[in-house]
């Protein structure tokens, strides 16, 4: 597999090693220096950081915001009948109801598959099945520090009930395949990083 990369108005052909150090070495170049680091607020679900910065270029910035979060997980769950598992819940920021998939948050020293397993099983009860890593995602690589771990889980069943926790209120759905595909493309899924794995799943994967 080879990456096409423009270049001063050129195409070049690179393989995935060379993509990489190419990459790494942007990175390196460009990397700021963080000169001084305060904590505002330091909540379990949300960590607010200011930090003093030190361009490229030798430009100070005294108040760059960093959001903390914990890593996140998504799982694409497809039961043994072919059903897509999903949730429909409430969403307070934006103030919408919409359909989503299972998720949840990595806990302190967790294997991100194992909370994806867990998060699953606990909001909709279902477990088995062959599991594969999509991609890993960010929200705002400006202003956010975690990650999304996007899973696909492929022949799981119903086992056991939901265990949720006290703030959660979600309802299951096991929808057809080409119903999830077609709330997609008309913008009905509205969790930005759920429409990645979707993406990949619907017309890489599947095809």
């Amino acid at each position: 597999m080879k990456f096409s990369v423009k270049c001063r108005g050129f195409f070049i052909n690179l393989q995935p090693n060379q993509f990489m150090q190419m990459e790494n070495t942007i990175s390196k170049e460009k990397r700021w220096k963080i000169l001084k680091s305060e904590y505002i607020s330091r909540r379990p679900w949300m960590t607010a950081r200011r930090d003093t910065v030190e361009y490229p270029d030798g430009r100070v910035n005294d108040e760059y915001w960093v959001l903390e979060y914990p890593e996140w997980v998504n799982v694409i769950a497809i039961t043994k009948e072919g059903k897509m598992v999903m949730e429909r819940q409430y969403r307070h920021g934006a103030g919408i109801t919409s359909y989503e998939l299972p998720c949840g948050v990595v806990e302190a020293g967790e294997d991100p598959l194992d909370a994806a397993r867990r998060e699953l099983e606990e909001e909709t009860g279902y477990t088995g099945g062959e599991w594969t890593k999509l991609m890993v995602t960010s929200a705002n690589p400006g202003s956010m520090n975690n990650w999304a771990h996007s899973y696909l889980a492929v022949g799981v069943e119903k086992t056991t009930n939901q265990h949720l926790d006290s703030t959660e209120e979600l309802e299951v759905h096991l929808l057809d395949q080409d119903y999830v595909k077609a709330l997609l493309l008309d913008n009905q899924i509205l969790q930005a990083l759920m429409v990645g794995p979707l993406y990949k799943y619907f017309y890489e994967i599947k095809g």
